[in-house]
């Protein structure tokens, strides 16, 4: 197996990909606890400051409000592909491409709920990075998006270090060790491994990012 690529590589791959037709779309995607947050950040924050302009775009902005997932019976499986708005996120996606400025929504975690027009892509903003669990999901609507990604880079660490990482989440909201673990195996393993199990191949894949 090959070494994961440096930062400094990646950044070349992406300078070698034109805008087109106004902008670059990087797809970081990977399961829960796979680093796509801390990962996304990075390299934007690599890309602004050799003068570039970047941005980056949550998918979790998309999730379906609670209301919803209790209406449709799907509150316990909060973060699988169908409670999200998949179809906003291809109409972001297109929109992209407009050469304007772009509105979209981001998830509040504390309140646990998306909000609507919350965030802006700059019309000179060159490159958006979208992270999200499902931008490389082998399913109607969400493979639809692959066609639109400039760059697509898979996270794919092992299954052990994502469990040890979603398990030390709820420990930190103030769970008992066996209910963390319950939590973590009653719904976030599930999305983990639907993630790996249908996830479309990448133009780059990485194991060893880190959150």
């Amino acid at each position: 197996m090959q070494p994961d690529p440096t930062l400094a590589d990646l950044l070349t791959r992406i300078e070698q990909v034109n805008p087109a037709p106004h902008r670059r779309v990087i797809a970081v995607a990977g399961p829960p606890a796979s680093g796509k947050s801390t990962f996304a950040d990075t390299l934007v924050r690599a890309m602004n400051a050799t003068n570039g302009y970047a941005a980056v775009v949550p998918m979790d902005g998309f999730h379906l409000d609670n209301r919803l997932l209790d209406e449709d019976g799907q509150r316990a499986r909060k973060g699988a592909p169908e409670t999200f708005d998949a179809a906003g996120l291809m109409r972001l996606v297109n929109a992209l491409q407009s050469g304007d400025d772009v509105i979209y929504p981001i998830f509040d975690r504390a309140r646990d709920i998306a909000i609507a027009g919350a965030g802006r892509i700059a019309a000179q903003c060159e490159t958006v990075v979208i992270e999200g669990n499902y931008l490389l999901h082998d399913a109607p609507v969400w493979r639809d998006l692959c066609q639109h990604w400039s760059l697509s880079i898979a996270l794919t660490p092992p299954r052990a270090l994502l469990r040890a990482r979603l398990v030390a989440r709820w420990l930190e909201h103030g769970f008992s060790p066996e209910d963390a673990g319950a939590r973590a195996d009653q719904n976030d393993m599930k999305n983990a491994d639907l993630v790996l199990e249908h996830m479309l191949p990448a133009d780059l894949t990485l194991r060893e990012a880190s959150e």
